[in-house]
């Protein structure tokens, strides 16, 4: 078979091969090849395994590249399930008042937190929400992700919301990174709605989901179940109006309490179902017999300084599918690295190495439905790679500049 790319002279790949997503003990099974290689033609991969056999079996074309790794690793590309990317304004004031003992609640009540951001949002054009976002998005690739999920969430008026959309289909266009829209209009009540929440909930329902329905700007639709938010009855009825629009369906849950989410996300069949920082075992239960991914957001516990973290092993004790994600926004989502939610999801939820990049990678994929053709190296799948710099274990130095090369449909967009 033809290659028109080579990636050779590894310790070690690590290709996530295999059904997804991953459960329970199978999600430590990341596929470690020993001195590995990779093999692409026309951005799909067409061979990965030791490097003796890949040589063996592709015949590289006139103008193939090779890149010699010189005993590296390579990874598949990371898949960011979760992010709040499209926003203006900043927030930063926020952090330092959480650094001085203010908590997410107390900032939010005074205006602060979502609707801050909503304000400045609105007031934004979109072609300056879509080279901020490019940014952002810069950094999320250099930092190994080439594909993620993006919301919309921070418009919450129908025109608002589907102007952050608009942004986010020009960027599925023309930025290297494969990017899955999320429409999120119940991400907050907005200030106009706070004393008739109900006629909000029918406005989601009524008026946005059709609207971005008829525009096909959205794959997938978002809730944020949690008291003072979204209850489960109105979430229910959100997600319930987008599935009958043809959307997909994810969903905010437990994160700030025990708020039921986890028991919408069954009952509704979400794909995913994310934070989950107080899912019970009942919850747990709930999401492993719907086959919905727990997708787990350490880095936003983390900045939030919630002082606990999603139960990951009991997630995958029991069976859930458990996925990682960077949770980029601008009030708690500080970095754009999935490494460094690797590193959260060792050190601060009891995942081991395999089991975090499954997360990362395979499972991530999955959460976002893209698992048939990101988030492991296997033959007919992108050529969608991250080359770092030693061997894998490498990626949780934070901090540290481990990622040498990243791939996208083959072709080398970050070289360090």
């Amino acid at each position: 078979m033809l290659a028109d790319l080579l990636i050779h002279n590894t310790t070690e790949i690590y290709t996530c091969a295999g059904p997804a997503p991953r459960r329970g003990p199978k999600q430590a099974e990341a596929g470690r090849i020993a001195a590995g290689a990779v093999a692409s033609f026309g951005g799909t991969i067409v061979r990965a395994g030791p490097e003796a056999d890949v040589k063996r079996s592709v015949e590289l074309t006139a103008d193939a590249r090779t890149i010699d790794v010189r005993g590296g690793c390579v990874v598949p590309g990371f898949v960011d399930p979760h992010t709040h990317l499209v926003f203006a304004g900043d927030r930063r004031d926020e952090l330092r008042r959480r650094l001085a003992g203010a908590t997410y609640s107390e900032i939010a009540a005074e205006g602060g937190g979502i609707l801050a951001t909503v304000a400045a949002t609105r007031a934004a054009g979109e072609q300056e929400l879509f080279q901020a976002t490019s940014r952002r998005l810069d950094e999320m690739l250099a930092n190994g992700t080439t594909t993620c999920e993006a919301k919309s969430g921070y418009g919450l008026t129908t025109e608002s919301e589907l102007k952050l959309l608009r942004v986010i289909s020009r960027l599925q266009q023309e930025h290297p990174v494969d990017i899955a829209a999320t429409f999120m209009g119940a991400h907050e009540v907005p200030p106009e709605h706070r004393e008739h929440p109900d006629a909000y909930v029918a406005l989601v329902c009524g008026e946005m989901i059709p609207a971005v329905a008829r525009a096909g700007l959205a794959e997938w639709c978002d809730v944020f179940c949690e008291d003072g938010v979204f209850a489960p009855a109105d979430s229910m009825a959100i997600l319930t109006a987008a599935r009958a629009a043809g959307m997909k369906l994810r969903i905010h849950a437990d994160e700030l309490g025990p708020s039921g989410g986890s028991a919408v996300a069954a009952a509704v069949g979400a794909r995913s179902a994310d934070h989950l920082i107080f899912v019970d075992a009942g919850g747990a239960k709930a999401l492993a017999e719907a086959g919905t991914v727990a997708t787990l957001l350490p880095s936003a516990a983390f900045y939030l300084k919630l002082r606990r973290f999603a139960p990951a092993r009991m997630l995958i004790d029991a069976n859930v599918a458990v996925a990682l994600a960077s949770d980029v926004n601008p009030g708690g989502g500080f970095s754009p690295s999935m490494p460094f939610a690797m590193t959260l999801g060792c050190f601060a939820m009891g995942l081991t190495f395999d089991e975090a990049l499954i997360g990362a990678t395979l499972n991530a994929a999955y959460s976002l439905d893209r698992h048939r053709t990101v988030g492991s190296l296997e033959a007919g799948k992108q050529m969608d790679a991250v080359v770092v710099d030693g061997p894998a274990i490498e990626l949780i130095r934070v901090g540290a500049p481990t990622i040498r090369t990243v791939i996208k449909k083959g072709r080398i967009i970050e070289n360090s």
